[in-house]
């Protein structure tokens, strides 16, 4: 068996990795798009290759060559500040990598399942009698990160439907944990937190909208769930992969800031709020954890804490 991980050496894909080689006695390939990182590799069972996903020669060959059984599709530009700013290159990355692959496995003779990962971005802002967002909530897409989930979503639908590949959609909710770019809330503070601490930054935490609240799952959790649904999932079909609860983002702030013993004030930062944000957002996996049983195990104290461990000692090793 050999499976494909699109982003290998992200966030989630880091996380997938390691799951999948705990978990599985699969093979795995991993695209990077620059040099892999050498000082990354988790085992001789997984191959790095960069790849630049937009080009269709490369992208062939990869497919070709591999045949891969599992594809986990998770390369994207997944930032909705910076899809506001660069709305294009957004689009043109997660629409043309993903049309890459699937049209790669259209004409290979490999049968392959393929994952395609949403987002809960879709769905935009919910009325109150909407939540939980389900899989039948209307898609009202706010920004161009998400436009370009659903563009993804969509096609992944498509060539299941017009040329029979086994594609499994997921529509994952905020999902943060050890590792994430400090370009996400929780490890925005986290990482701030930790920078403190160590003395690298005066004691003053700059933070955005404290007034909304969130869908948050442990990306350990999350990476579990992708593994569930592609190989047991119904080909077709989506599912909504969430905690189910709506935790303040104000309330983040405030556990984080209880697991350090100095005096940190908070300030608010105009600059770090987007244009259009949404109040209140929470999910249900009930439709996912039917088919698979899933649901999530790590609580979410115990991820901000290994969040805030991760910087801690990532600073500590710099």
């Amino acid at each position: 068996m050999l499976a494909l991980i699109t982003g290998a050496e992200g966030f989630v894909g880091g996380h997938l990795c390691e799951y999948l080689l705990e978990h599985t006695d699969w093979d795995l390939i991993g695209t990077t798009l620059g040099e892999p990182d050498q000082t990354k590799r988790f085992s001789s069972q997984l191959k790095l290759h960069s790849v630049d996903l937009r080009s269709h020669d490369d992208v062939n060959s990869l497919v070709v060559t591999a045949r891969p059984r599992y594809i986990f599709h998770l390369a994207a530009q997944s930032s909705v500040p910076t899809s506001i700013t660069s709305p294009w290159d957004t689009l043109e990355n997660n629409i043309k990598a993903e049309l890459n692959l699937l049209e790669a496995v259209r004409r290979s003779d490999q049968e392959t399942r393929f994952l395609v990962v949403g987002s809960n971005e879709e769905y935009g802002a919910p009325k109150p009698e909407e939540l939980p967002q389900t899989e039948a909530s209307p898609l009202r897409p706010n920004n161009p990160y998400a436009v370009s989930k659903i563009a993804q979503d969509f096609l992944g639908l498509q060539y299941h439907l017009a040329y029979d590949i086994p594609v499994v959609r997921v529509r994952p909710f905020n999902h943060t944990g050890p590792g994430q770019s400090p370009r996400f809330v929780v490890a925005a503070f986290a990482s701030q937190i930790a920078h403190i601490e160590a003395g690298l930054q005066e004691p003053v935490m700059r933070v955005g909208n404290l007034a909304t609240s969130r869908d948050f799952t442990d990306v350990r959790d999350i990476v579990r769930a992708y593994h569930l649904a592609l190989t047991e999932g119904e080909p077709g079909e989506v599912y909504n992969l969430a905690s189910g609860e709506a935790y303040p983002i104000e309330k983040v702030l405030e556990t984080l800031l209880s697991y350090s013993e100095l005096e940190i004030r908070v300030e608010i930062d105009p600059e770090r709020y987007r244009p259009v944000d949404v109040p209140v957002v929470y999910g249900s996996a009930e439709k996912f954890h039917d088919v698979t049983g899933w649901k999530p195990r790590i609580g979410f104290e115990q991820t901000l804490l290994d969040t805030l461990t991760h910087w801690r000692n990532q600073l500590r090793s710099e």
